[in-house]
């Protein structure tokens, strides 16, 4: 079975805290502050990896958490930074913020990365905060938290061709016939359980990827039968292959079901250009079809070739006619992009909060402010009142005041919880 979904945690790295220490040294008097600052935690990346073709590696683990940095240390030895996560997908995979559903990147390219949680950012140490009028600051910062988030990620197959058609036309059996792929075949609908890609050699140096894809039955864009499941994988191919059964009661109303399901599912899927093959063309029903296919195909502009996938006949001049076709056709897919990079929104601008009322407190809600207190070290007394000076210079304090806090009230901000003091 084809895994072709799946739904990861990501984690990346905390930063390290930052060090407060003073340089002791014989003969050295006055050393001043040496504390150094702590190393960034590691960040989460996703690469594209081409020995990977499914998603299957999911089902057996799901978190996937970067290394926090190392703390500082005396003599401005600053802390290590984490080690970065990097997460395998195969390419063609596009990746979706679980919670929202915004797309984040579509990884198309063998080494293809996109980072989807930066390292928090290593906590400063006291020699950084030592001033000409504050020479020896008992004062340092925790490592930022890292950032955290689910991701969904879908898979969809990278090939230059689909085939596609209703179930038992003959698909699996042409894959068989023109590409070293074997997927099984047998005379009895939805035998294709999953998507098959094989490679089809024209000459030495000239080849595409063709996939066959489980048959569409009417219905299918909205869930019915099993080919709904993979119309996804369509979307990348540049062009498709029409494949009608001969022996079909009518392979022209089969062929305008196929194409109906393509556009109830994408219009973009159903505008890519058709080939039209007539299978089975070696059987008597077949024949006494093939006039009027092929008419109406003229009629309407489409190329449509007389094919049996058993015996070979019409298929090398198929096969010829969809690469040189292929060669006008752009790639369907996006440009690879080099190191791009997840930043979330809240991230870049926000001296804004909000004051809320809670039923045992108060709640301040706020990028900047929950970062802060995140990295505040509350047991140093610079610490605290250092804090105290930046809420005020964030209008926080007026803000709480106004809203009517009393003192003893609890406030929390991100996952601390202070008790207020005028």
């Amino acid at each position: 079975m084809l895994f072709d979904e799946a739904k990861i945690y990501v984690r990346s790295g905390d930063g390290g805290d930052g060090c407060v220490s003073f340089r002791r040294e014989k003969y050295v008097p006055f050393g001043g502050p040496d504390g150094g600052n702590g190393g960034n935690g590691g960040d989460v990346y996703l690469v594209a990896d081409r020995n990977l073709n499914t998603l299957v590696h999911f089902k057996q683990r799901v978190h996937f958490k970067a290394e926090r940095g190392e703390r500082g240390r005396g003599k401005n030895q600053q802390g290590k930074q984490g080690e970065d996560q990097r997460v395998r997908v195969p390419p063609g995979t596009v990746v979706y913020d679980a919670d929202t559903g915004e797309p984040l990147a579509d990884l198309v390219e063998d080494g293809q990365a996109v980072r989807v949680a930066k390292g928090g950012q290593g906590g400063r140490g006291n020699a950084v905060f030592a001033t000409p009028t504050h020479q020896a600051p008992r004062l340092a910062e925790h490592g930022e938290p890292g950032q955290e988030r689910w991701l969904r990620l879908e898979l969809k197959l990278i090939a230059d061709v689909g085939l596609v058609g209703m179930p038992n036309a003959g698909k699996s059996t042409l894959l068989s016939v023109v590409s070293a792929a074997r997927p099984k075949i047998a005379d009895y609908p939805f035998t294709t359980l999953q998507p098959n890609l094989g490679v089809v050699q024209i000459d030495t140096y000239q080849a595409f990827v063709l996939a066959d894809l489980p048959g569409l039955i009417e219905g299918a864009s909205e869930g019915v039968g099993l080919g709904h499941q993979f119309l996804r994988h369509v979307e990348r191919t540049r062009l498709l292959i029409h494949l009608l059964d001969g022996v079909s009661v009518d392979p022209l109303a089969d062929y305008e079901t196929i194409n109906h399901e393509l556009v109830q599912y994408s219009e973009m899927l159903a505008a890519k250009p058709q080939i039209v093959a007539l299978n089975k063309i070696d059987l008597p029903d077949a024949q006494a079809q093939w006039p009027s296919v092929q008419r109406v195909m003229k009629e309407r502009g489409i190329e449509a070739y007389a094919i049996s996938a058993v015996t070979g006949q019409g298929v090398k001049a198929l096969m010829q006619r969809t690469l040189a076709l292929l060669s006008t056709l752009p790639a369907s897919h996006p440009a690879p992009t080099e190191g791009a990079v997840f930043r979330p929104a809240e991230r870049d601008a926000s001296r804004t909060f909000a004051v809320e009322r809670e039923q045992s407190g108060w709640r301040v809600r706020g990028a900047q402010v929950e970062r802060i207190a995140a990295m505040t070290p509350f047991v140093l007394p610079e610490a605290a009142a250092r804090f105290q000076r930046q809420l005020q210079a964030l209008g926080i304090t007026d803000a709480l005041k106004e809203a009517g806090v009393q003192p003893g009230d609890i406030v929390r901000i991100g996952a601390r919880e202070l008790e207020w003091q005028d």
